[in-house]
């Protein structure tokens, strides 16, 4: 932990830039629950691969216009024209496999019930044990 300008400790990290220092004290190390939040954070994740966190978060508003703000049964109806606009959209990573495998993601999701992947991300998490 390092003092910021602001006087609050915060990580290294996250005093390169102001997305990080907005990320790092709202939502780095929070528990995220709900399977549409969740959802985001998976598809958010899959796409940073290979790419900084940095890139992801700039471009955070542009995935969730384009991806219906990650409604999971609106994104499952997602089909071939739907694909061709992503692959246009400027405002999130235009890779088709990740593309593709979100909309199967979402496919699968919405078959599962309710409350199905919080239930699932949560049961793998450690038990709480000593700061």
């Amino acid at each position: 932990m390092r003092d910021s300008p602001d006087g609050l400790p915060r990580c290294p990290w996250s005093l390169a830039t102001e997305d990080y220092r907005a990320y790092h004290d709202h939502e780095w190390g929070r528990p995220v629950r709900g399977d549409r939040e969740l959802f985001e954070r998976l598809t958010l994740e899959a796409f940073q691969s290979g790419l900084s966190w940095l890139t992801i978060l700039r471009r955070r508003e542009g995935f969730r216009a384009a991806f219906a703000h990650f409604r999971i049964e609106t994104v499952a109806g997602f089909g071939p024209e739907d694909v061709a606009r992503l692959l246009a959209d400027p405002g999130i990573i235009r890779n088709r496999a990740k593309v593709e495998a979100t909309l199967h993601n979402a496919r699968v999701l919405v078959a599962w019930p309710e409350g199905r992947l919080t239930e699932l991300i949560w049961s793998r998490a450690p038990a709480p044990g000593p700061a």
